[in-house]
């Protein structure tokens, strides 16, 4: 924290100079600001880019007033404005971009997101945002600066299994949608980005939402929902390459083809992706491929686009952790394969295809009234492999007799399909939707014996457990303009959720079958004038439990947990500096959390705690120093508490489980603190040099807040230089250089405890998820 605060103050006493600018406004035809425009200022040497604020301003500064100027400026939806100009006398121009011709937005993500004048809390990341950190981690590492985010990474150095916390909610809080369709899993309600390996380099925009958010489709939103979008028109024919080496022998080799506009009407986009990793953690290796196709046509009434992408992951399992006594002698330790006698077991691996098929159809009944579908289905395949030594037959459904080692692979093979549906009625004052959504999964879930010491039957499976859910909601959403000023925002969603599991892992006769019916309203208004932006939103979600907490009997069920979400913000944006806060309270009810408890199945499963709450505030701020030096961050303060709940410890002197009670604890993995900062200096034209930080609290590893069960506190920063040559043998070229944690700070950013009384004490056996210290990573990326 010194660290973020000795550079901000240093930034503050810079002297900003004085420059020819290039600045102005755009808007559309209704005088709206167009938010996140891309505006290129450009000569036959030099080009620097923008996006607009939410105030749809811009400005380039330190321009040569004896030049000319090309100036063009996109927005998705709209004409591309297109002219010549100049800096001689601090230019400044308001600009009005016209509905494109030939283009229908992308309905379906426009029915999910959140828009500049909800009152909502949100970030918006651009593609070109996307691409200058894009060099192989997943997803969740490229959202890492956003406000209150933090991540994990079983193999250490963010390439294959990763995660992502929101306000320190997990991933199966956070809902994610691909181009609006639902990507979480049915069951575990996780969103597994190592399934879609490189899915960002197709993506054309990112917004995450903080807290609960607008109605979405798929699983409650209780931390946050992650909407990726790639159905935005490409007009312009392209093909790039991008390539990408560093540490751990990590490599990411992308081709993107693109046709832009035929004709008017069509288009074609492919992508080919490969990563390789040896990780960092040992034998923590990741072979992952993947591909996106999509073919569009563009009327001027009707759209219709089919997508199809899929992705191969093999990962080297990593997720035992590294026990606390190994951290100092061995940090990069795995278990994993080590049952297997002599050398470890050199297929210990997660084995997994996914393949998504998409198709949308759009219609505009008139400028007012447009109406979207899509229909989808998921097809997912694949087993983890494990050498299991001194395994008892009994266990199995074999002989009880009969001690052996062997190896078993546990399978899921599901099908996830269904539509999603809008209608958008929009006038000058007034944006109504009605949307919607149904989708099934069907899934079975088998284990394998495929090899053993003892003779078991050829490929026997010891366990078969079909599972089925249904998932349905409906939507409205109504904004209304009360002048230039004021806005307000009404929404209501009804969801039908319904599970039957025939059997689990560990209870082959234990069958459920759930239902579950919710009412999830949100209101806000928002108020917008000269720069400022104020609102004032609650929202009511609720969620289902998730497969495992399911495994109890009849009688101690779970039920759902409900989410009462307040949000309040005030911002000021102008062309040199931006400056915001949002506060919030999120309570909840009957939250899910982990207690030890062992229920009357013998599962360690969640259990509901009546009462608990997150209360933050999130501060971000970010200036213009100059034409070559700015800076901007955030942090988030927060208190995560449980207010009453009974931990279980396992007894191993007397048996049975021993209860302690405790009061007003933090939740688990929720840092009281969370802070990102970038300072960016351009030290020549199309170069800029990056210094990143980020600082993350102490997290508890479970709800008891015990001192010897945690995650200590961590500062990193990073080093990255972006280098753009225009028209040099290629029409473009881009240079990346990362240098990821450049102290070699040792940290752990994640891990698990188990706390168990033995002779007469209590122990806590905890394990942790190294990350890496000093890493890098070369990008060249080249565009035809």
């Amino acid at each position: 924290m010194k660290k973020i605060l000795g550079t901000v103050a240093f930034l503050n006493i810079l002297f900003a100079t004085s420059a020819q600018n290039i600045s102005g406004t755009v808007t559309d035809k209704n005088n709206s600001p167009l938010n996140g425009s891309t505006v290129i200022v450009s000569t036959k040497n030099f080009r620097q880019s923008r996006l607009t604020n939410e105030s749809g301003s811009f400005n380039f500064s330190n321009l040569d007033p004896s030049l000319k100027y090309k100036l063009v400026i996109e927005y998705v939806g709209k004409q591309t404005f297109d002219t010549i100009t100049t800096a001689q006398q601090n230019t400044m121009l308001n600009i009005i971009l016209d509905e494109a011709a030939a283009y229908l937005e992308p309905l379906e993500v426009r029915a999910v997101r959140a828009s500049d004048k909800a009152p909502f809390t949100k970030t918006n990341i651009s593609k070109d945002e996307i691409a200058k950190i894009n060099l192989g981690q997943d997803l969740p590492f490229i959202l890492n600066q956003t406000p209150s985010v933090t991540t994990t990474t079983d193999a250490g150095n963010g390439v294959g299994y990763t995660g992502i916390r929101i306000r320190g909610t997990d991933a199966t809080r956070i809902n994610v949608t691909l181009n609006g369709i639902p990507f979480n899993d049915a069951e575990s309600l996780g969103s597994f980005f190592v399934d879609l390996p490189d899915f960002v380099s197709s993506a054309n925009s990112i917004q995450i939402q903080r807290g609960v958010g607008t109605s979405t489709n798929g699983s409650g939103a209780f931390g946050g929902t992650i909407n990726i979008s790639t159905n935005e028109v490409n007009k312009k024919a392209y093909a790039e390459s991008d390539n990408s080496f560093g540490s751990f022998n990590t490599w990411k080799n992308t081709i993107r083809l693109g046709s832009g506009l035929l004709g008017n009407h069509f288009t074609l986009d492919a992508r080919l992706s490969r990563i390789t990793s040896d990780g960092y953690i040992n034998r923590a290796s990741s072979k992952l491929t993947s591909f996106y196709t999509s073919a569009a046509y563009i009327g001027n009434k009707n759209s219709l686009r089919l997508n199809i992408f899929s992705g191969k992951e093999k990962t080297y399992q990593a997720w035992n952790g590294v026990p606390q006594d190994s951290l100092k002698t061995n940090r990069r330790y795995n278990s994993a394969g080590t049952e297997k006698p002599g050398s470890p077991y050199n297929n210990e691996t997660d084995n997994y295809t996914q393949k998504h098929y998409q198709l949308f159809y759009d219609h505009s009944f008139s400028s007012k009234l447009k109406f979207n579908t899509a229909f989808f289905l998921v097809r997912g395949k694949g087993y983890y492999e494990e050498y299991k030594a001194g395994e008892n037959l009994g266990d199995y459904g074999l002989s009880d007799t009969v001690v052996t080692d062997l190896i078993r692979q546990r399978w899921l093979d599901n099908y996830f399909y269904g539509q999603i549906l809008s209608l958008q009625y929009k006038t000058q004052n007034d944006e109504l939707t009605i949307g919607g959504s149904w989708n099934i999964y069907d899934g079975k879930h088998y284990g394998k014996i495929t090899w053993s010491e003892a003779k078991v039957p050829n490929d026997y499976r010891y366990y078969n457990l079909p599972a089925r859910k249904t998932d349905e909601n409906i939507y409205v959403k109504w904004m209304h303009s009360i002048n230039t000023k004021w806005n307000t925002f009404a929404d209501v969603q009804y969801r039908y959720v319904m599970h039957n599991m025939q059997g689990f892992e560990d209870n082959h006769n234990l069958f459920i079958k759930r239902k579950f019916n919710f009412i999830n309203p949100k209101a806000g208004i928002n108020y917008s004038y000269n720069g400022w932006n104020a609102y004032l939103s609650y929202a009511l979600a609720h969620k289902e439990p998730n497969r495992d907490d399911f495994e109890a009997s009849l009688q101690q069920q779970p039920t759902a947990e409900t989410l009462h979400d307040f949000e309040a913000a005030i911002e000021r944006k102008k062309n040199k500096y931006n400056l915001s806060a949002t506060f919030y309270y999120m309570l909840y009810k009957n939250q899910l959390v982990q207690t030890g408890q062992i229920n009357d199945v013998g599962s360690y499963t969640r259990i509901n705690v009546p009462n608990s709450y997150r209360a933050g505030v999130e501060l971000q701020g970010g200036v213009a120093i100059n034409s070559w030096l700015n800076a901007g961050g955030n942090i988030t303060f927060s208190s995560n508490k449980i207010k009453r709940f009974t931990e279980y410890i396992d007894d191993w002197d007397n048996g049975g489980q021993k209860a302690v009670e405790h009061s007003n604890t933090n939740i688990s993995f929720s840092p009281n603190t969370i802070a990102a900062a970038t300072v960016t200096f351009i030290p020549l034209k199309n170069m800029q040099l990056n210094f990143v930080s980020k600082y993350v609290g102490k997290q508890y590893m479970d709800n008891a807040q015990n001192e010897n069960r945690k995650l200590n506190d961590y500062f990193t920063e990073d080093f990255r230089l972006n280098y753009t040559l225009y028209k040099r043998l290629f029409n473009q070229i881009d240079f990346i250089v990362a240098v990821n944690n450049i102290f070699n700070k040792l940290y752990e950013p994640n891990g698990y405890t188990y706390p168990y009384m033995y002779d007469g004490g209590l122990i806590n056996d905890n394990y942790y998820y190294p990350a890496a210290g000093t890493n890098f990573m070369i990008g060249l990326n080249i565009k035809l």
